[in-house]
């Protein structure tokens, strides 16, 4: 950050903001000091003074192994307010294989790679990491970061390699996938695996020394998954040569402690916040047996409950506006709900309100299979990881919360093997045999988005909202674009991430306006990136209108303050297809380009008027354009998309450019029945009604071959800046000489 910003952002600061920073920064170069001086190490003896129960005489005495089989009897026999539970063991092992019965093979297999020092991680399969892993190491691109004291480490850095693909691993969830192995086979082998990678990681990460200390979010999702994997472990501790126990328990006390240290209120509070807010909830409710856990709960709980109010909008939606970390903090306050409830707390209650009104979110922005459109930043991680499944696929965290919140409606598949794992059990609340409740299309103000859905697992998302949450990380230059599912097969769809610190030019350009299926003008974008998670300048977008009938549904949005307006209207003719109209006035002569991007499923030809497309099964549809040059591409700077970070595939992109002094409208329609004769044709012709004062109508013919052809009537603001809830005449359908009034949009 500049001088000048850094003065700006100082004057901002709250006297409890530099308190704060302060007391930070005071601490943190103390401890850099003593690191300095002397790098500390782990003592088992601490156990004594962070532990509370009475069962830590052989510990007092330095008998290690006793103190670890005491630990694993005092930990069967208490109550668990864990989700997971060890005494359930083999009920939950048995209703898992009887739902689920290819589930104990999966599992075998998962947990046989991890054996063979492989794992999967993020985009990436199949990568050797090593058992256990080197958990300094980027084994994706060779590089290891240094082991220097925690707050100097420059994990941003692409010299020591990409931050994300080392702390994926270090959030240790492949032990999910070993103790459901090791519950479904009753191999010990996995077991053994699992303290085998505990024992060396302690052993190589010793306190406040290297990346894995770096981020308070990472201890955060560590710290679970060893709650997690006290469930899964703890018991048959007889026959262990290694304290494991002792170990975990010192070096987790110490994590915990880092975290509420350094919580993100003024770094990045957002999911970070949040999470690790959770961990310090959670897994200290989890482990009373912690004294500082009474504290380290309250502390998480206070955060929590604060932001529900902040982090979470009216609409339910997440305030970083990315899909992927709105299923993320989904997640996160199904996890405090599912702890708060089991120990009776009464926040229990606001973080059911608040887990519903984000799955209700979730619910509208996924699909019917539960796909999620990549809008904003996705890194590809999750809470919970006890199967593999893309990062895209929402299906578990909304069957859980359909159970947890005994609301059927929110499922869309029938509950797997992952839902059965993070609830504990057998889904009790919910008939989750999914697809039989229809949702509807819905507008999400707050956030700016409309979803529109049809019947068949149509599934259209219209963004015309902010550009993001504060300094705007995890935004992306994609105002004014949509998301497009056709028969449950992805059609049109953002570019995903690909990388976030390992190449700033694919990072930037992967974010910007071309890359995603909207209208560029004069090459410019509206939003410009600043570094990886700031942006130099901001454009919001504005939803104007939005309804939904019976017959077709009906949104417009607007993009101005770029020498030009730029209105969208989005039209779903339900049975029939999609109508996309951008109408642009420069007041000079512009240059629009209106990209299209498609799924890498899709192979694309050129025809007459559009461009038609197909998959390997021989489904096909067609996207027509009124008019402009029509360019297919396959340039893998602009076509190439990224459906898991890390992973780039290509596919193909359509460009339609038209350039005019006068206003102009360029418009495409996307057929949904699939076409297996001449495409279909859209043309701009003369508006059959007449347009009310302030207002201009566009008016476009879609022919379907020998048919009649179908003029839809737009109305858009006469040289003007619309606003939002202002008062808008009704589109209408004409076929033939008749006429059919489609959705009254006041």
């Amino acid at each position: 950050m500049n001088p000048r910003a850094l003065l700006v952002r100082a004057a901002s600061m709250t006297p409890r903001e530099c308190c704060a920073r302060l007391v930070g920064a005071v601490r943190t170069r103390a401890g850099r000091v003593r690191f300095a001086l002397a790098r500390p190490g782990w003592k088992r003896g601490r156990l004594v003074t962070i532990l509370n129960p009475a069962s830590l005489r052989a510990a007092r005495r330095g008998e290690w192994r006793a103190a670890h089989q005491a630990l694993a009897e005092h930990l069967q026999m208490r109550t668990s307010y864990w989700p997971l539970k060890a005494a359930q063991r083999v009920r939950l092992s048995a209703d898992v294989t009887q739902a689920c019965p290819a589930a104990a093979d999966r599992a075998r297999e998962t947990a046989e790679r991890i054996l063979d020092g492989r794992l999967d991680l993020l985009g990436y399969r199949d990568i050797v990491a090593g058992d256990p892993p080197a958990w300094h190491r980027d084994p994706i691109h060779g590089r290891t970061a240094p082991r220097d004291y925690w707050a100097r480490v420059p994990y941003l850095d692409p010299a020591i390699g990409d931050h994300k693909v080392i702390w994926e691993i270090n959030r240790h969830q492949h032990f999910l996938a070993l103790g459901t192995a090791y519950w479904l086979t009753n191999d010990t082998r996995f077991r053994d695996a699992f303290v085998r990678h505990v024992d060396d990681w302690v052993r190589e990460n010793p306190p406040f020394a290297g990346i894995n200390w770096a981020s308070m979010l990472e201890l955060a999702f560590r710290a679970m998954s060893w709650a997690w994997a006290v469930e899964f472990f703890a018991s048959c501790a007889a026959d262990d040569a290694s304290p494991w126990l002792v170990d975990l328990f010192v070096s987790l006390d110490l994590q915990l402690s880092h975290i509420a240290n350094n919580l993100s209120t003024y770094f990045s509070p957002n999911t970070h916040l949040s999470g690790e807010a959770l961990a310090l909830y959670a897994v200290s409710m989890a482990f009373p047996e912690l004294r500082r856990s009474s504290v380290r709960v309250a502390a998480g709980r206070g955060v929590l409950l604060r932001e529900a109010e902040r982090q979470v909008r009216g609409d339910g939606g997440h305030a970083e506006l990315s899909a992927h970390y709105h299923r993320y903090s989904t997640d996160f306050y199904l996890l405090a709900y599912l702890v708060g409830r089991a120990a009776g707390d009464d926040a229990a209650a606001v973080f059911e309100r608040t887990a519903h009104r984000q799955a209700a979110y979730l619910r509208t922005i996924a699909d019917d299979e539960g796909r999620l459109p990549l809008i904003g930043d996705d890194d590809g991680g999750r809470l919970f990881r006890f199967v593999d499944r893309p990062a895209w696929d929402a299906s578990a965290t909304l069957s859980v919360a359909a159970s947890a919140l005994s609301d059927s409606s929110l499922a869309v598949r029938p509950a797997d093997a992952e839902v059965f794992w993070t609830l504990g059990g057998r889904p009790e609340h919910a008939d989750l045999s999914a697809g039989t409740i229809e949702w509807p299309s819905h507008l999400l103000a707050e956030s700016g988005y409309f979803v529109s859905r049809s019947p068949g697992c149509n599934h259209l998302v219209f963004d015309a909202g902010p550009h993001g949450f504060l300094n705007g990380g995890h935004a992306h230059s994609d105002a004014l674009s949509v998301d497009l599912t056709v028969r449950g097969l992805p059609l049109l769809i953002d570019p995903g991430t690909g990388t976030y610190t390992m190449d700033r030019a694919v990072r930037d350009r992967y974010r910007s306006a071309r890359m995603h299926n909207t209208v560029v003008i004069d090459g410019r974008d509206p939003s410009v990136p600043s570094g990886p998670f700031r942006w130099q300048s901001q454009s919001d977008a504005r939803m104007l209108v939005a309804r939904a009938s019976r017959e077709l549904d009906f949104a417009a949005g607007a993009l101005c303050g770029r020498g030009a307006i730029h209105v969208r209207a989005v039209i779903s003719l339900h049975r029939t297809g999609w109508l996309i109209v951008d109408r642009v006035v420069a007041g000079a002569r512009a240059t629009a380009e209106a990209w299209w991007h498609l799924h890498p499923m899709w192979d694309a030809r050129v025809c007459a008027g559009g461009v038609m497309v197909e998959t390997n099964p021989g489904v096909q549809f067609s996207l027509a354009f009124n008019q402009g040059e029509v360019l297919l591409t396959q340039d893998p700077d602009i076509a190439d998309v990224s459906l898991e970070y890390g992973r780039r595939e290509f596919g193909s992109a359509i460009r339609v450019r038209r350039e005019s002094a006068d206003p102009f409208v360029l418009a495409c329609f996307i057929a949904e029945v699939p076409l297996r004769s001449a495409p279909v044709r859209i043309r701009e012709v003369e508006a059959p009604s007449r347009a009310a004062p302030g207002w201009t109508s566009v008016a476009l013919a879609i022919e379907f071959g020998a048919q009649p052809a179908c003029v839809v009537e737009l109305p858009f603001p006469d040289g003007r800046e619309a606003q939002p809830g202002e008062r808008w005449p009704r589109p209408c359908i004409h076929v033939g000489r008749g006429r059919e009034v489609g959705v009254c949009a006041e």
